[in-house]
């Protein structure tokens, strides 16, 4: 990797792999955009998906660290599930990597589930709840022989995330933003906010154009918002919330 790009390293939401992230373009000046691949999806297709955040960050963090080495300066941004993956890889990377950010996007902070499940409902049940979630279907549940293919994996990770109960420990010592859509109908911003008790350092808020899958439609905006807050420090823009120094 060039030394004078950062790496942010990205996890995927429920159902997605590393492809999403790869079909990004105009990435800003500075940033190199690194997709995080997990098992079950696209080229691991045949391994098993993870089944708990915890356990996955433990598998995932050796393979940062190869690729940037032990002092490398590097970023993590996940959505929705791919927020709580990269708060525990996170909490993993703390105090021995160059870890200096974390975007955590689409997500409540990590000590809240969500008062409704999709787990356990049967096919058409479990794809209309996620659908009610996220606002959001992609065309491949359409199509019955893709949605055989993609719906173990879907409810694997629906289940991850369902279930997920991060294990106490000690706040990050690291800057935290919190991003959401500003139309999101799943998580709302007191939700968002929540993450401001996950670090002793600088917590931000802001707030993106679009709905809880905003970044499908917009990734360029997003991505000028992380470049913003890497190069910014805490710097908001008009209309987000800057919160300070917290202790969890």
């Amino acid at each position: 990797m060039s030394p004078t790009q950062l790496p942010l390293f990205c996890l995927p939401f429920a159902g997605s792999g590393a492809g999403f992230y790869r079909a990004w373009s105009a990435v800003p000046p500075g940033l190199k955009v690194v997709p995080l691949q997990l098992p079950g999806r696209e080229e691991l297709f045949l391994e098993d998906p993870f089944t708990d955040a915890s356990k996955a960050a433990s598998v995932l963090a050796p393979q940062i660290l190869e690729l940037v080495g032990e002092e490398a300066p590097f970023a993590l941004f996940g959505h929705s599930l791919g927020a709580v993956l990269a708060y525990e890889l996170a909490r993993e990377l703390s105090g021995r990597s160059g870890l200096r950010h974390l975007f955590v996007s689409g997500s409540p902070g990590p000590g809240h589930g969500r008062a409704q499940r999709a787990t356990g409902l049967d096919d058409e049940e479990f794809l209309a709840r996620v659908g009610e979630f996220a606002d959001y279907r992609h065309a491949a549940f359409d199509d019955p022989d893709l949605r055989e293919l993609l719906l173990p994996l879907l409810r694997a990770d629906v289940a991850m995330h369902e279930d997920y109960v991060p294990v106490p420990g000690p706040p990050l010592t690291l800057p935290v933003t919190s991003l959401r859509g500003a139309d999101d109908r799943l998580v709302s911003r007191a939700q968002a906010e929540e993450w401001r008790t996950t670090t002793r350092a600088s917590f931000t808020y802001r707030e993106l154009p679009g709905g809880h899958m905003y970044l499908v439609d917009s990734p360029e905006t997003l991505l000028t918002a992380v470049t913003g807050a890497l190069h910014d420090g805490v710097t908001t823009p008009a209309g987000s919330d800057r919160g300070g120094p917290q202790c969890g």
